[in-house]
Parts: C-alpha cells; sequence; structure tokens
C-alpha cells in the first residue's frame, strides 16, 4: 500500500492508495497524527507493515505542519525500511521540509 502525506496546512491530506482522507488538524497534529494514519490504514485492514512507500508533500507551506509530517515520514520510512519520496517523486533518505521562505524568527523574549 502507497501513503501520500501533506501537513503543509491545516488540513492534513492522507492518501491510502486510491483513497483520500482530510482531517482538520488545527493544533493536535503533533498529538494524533499517527493515531489518524494508523486508523485510517485499520479502515482498510491493512497494518503499518503494509505500507510499501511513501510520498511526502515536502512544501511549501506551514514551517509547524512540514516539520511535524516530515518528522513522521522519516521515521517511517525508516522503522519499515520502505522507500521515501518528495511529491516531485524523487527518492530520498529523508525529506527535509521547503518552507518556501527563510523563517519568521521575532525578538527574543526575556
Amino acid at each position: 500500500m502507497k501513503l501520500y502525506l501533506d501537513t503543509s496546512t491545516p488540513t492534513c491530506v492522507l492518501k491510502l492508495d486510491d483513497k483520500t482522507y482530510e482531517w482538520e488538524a488545527k493544533k493536535e497534529l503533533a498529538e494524533k497524527l499517527l493515531k489518524f494514519i494508523e486508523d485510517k490504514l485499520s479502515e482498510n485492514g491493512k497494518t503499518w507493515q503494509d505500507l510499501e512507500e511513501i510520498t511526502f508533500f515536502s512544501g511549501p507551506g506551514s514551517f509547524t505542519g512540514l516539520r511535524i509530517g516530515a518528522a513522521v515520514v522519516n521515521t517511517l520510512s525508516q522503522e519499515l525500511q520502505i522507500p521515501l519520496y518528495d511529491h516531485h517523486g524523487e527518492k530520498l533518505k529523508i525529506v527535509i521540509p521547503d518552507y518556501g521562505r527563510a523563517p519568521n524568527i521575532g525578538i527574543q523574549k526575556k
């Protein structure tokens, strides 16, 4: 089974083969992303071990959303020993998010 993940916006998009799922993750992405993926795998009678490859939308988009998504797909790819691709179809060892601009780092608060 092929997994596609896009966490670049508040609406998380997950594709498992030809089925698409959307979730309004808002500020719960880090806490509930793995459970969301696991639930959708289960709905299809699949487990983590049924994943054959992962494609990740690497950006541009939300800084936090892309960081969380990249951490998840990089870990899954490594632990399951399956190929990882960016949304351009390039096979990678790890996905590095493309934020689309330099980070907006504010003045440090004391």
